[in-house]
């Protein structure tokens, strides 16, 4: 077992070819101290997988989006500038679960970097399709807020954006572009 821990500096003697190590009481409760931080550390991660394992279970919608996020213009200001060029796309795993948006940096963070309401949620709609260099066509899409913060997020499969903007219509109550026939 101590072969595992591959301690430098430990003495090592053999007889009768049987390795045995020789500890002093020091480095005995060194070791022990270790193997405790050790299994304590094992014991939060545990936790931690079985925390983002039930939020992942329960979510309606859960993956890995390019996001970047505009402020509107308020009244009186200039219109933004055409940002079409920069490429400020950032990974982020999203997950919808409850009534809330919550944007983590990797799937195996604890706390969101981020989080949005539905009920904050004003617009939802298809942004054009653009080309990223080396990962070819990112199909896009955009969440308002009613503060004027605007989440763009983009993923280079059409059917994954087609789903978060049909999850995210529904949630938020907002139309879609599917028409219903009347009853006349």
């Amino acid at each position: 077992m101590l072969n595992l821990f591959s301690l430098r500096g430990l003495p090592w003697g053999g007889a009768d070819g049987q390795e045995k190590v020789q500890l002093t009481a020091a480095e005995l409760e060194s070791l022990r101290s270790e193997l405790a931080d050790r299994e304590e550390r094992e014991a939060h991660l545990k936790a931690q997988l079985e925390h983002i394992d039930e939020i992942l279970r329960s979510a309606r919608l859960s993956g890995y989006l390019y996001i970047r996020s505009r402020w509107t213009a308020l009244p009186g200001e200039p219109a933004p500038i055409d940002d079409i060029d920069v490429d400020d796309w950032l990974p982020r795993f999203v997950v919808l679960h409850g009534q809330c948006i919550f944007f983590y940096l990797c799937s195996t963070d604890l706390s969101p970097q981020d989080s949005t309401l539905l009920s904050d949620v004003v617009e939802v709609g298809p942004l054009p399709n653009f080309i990223r260099e080396d990962e070819g066509t990112q199909y896009s899409f955009y969440i308002l807020t009613r503060q004027g913060l605007r989440y763009e997020c983009s993923h280079v499969s059409e059917v994954q954006v087609d789903t978060w903007l049909s999850a995210l219509r529904t949630d938020c109550k907002l139309g879609s572009d599917v028409e219903v026939p009347n009853g006349s």
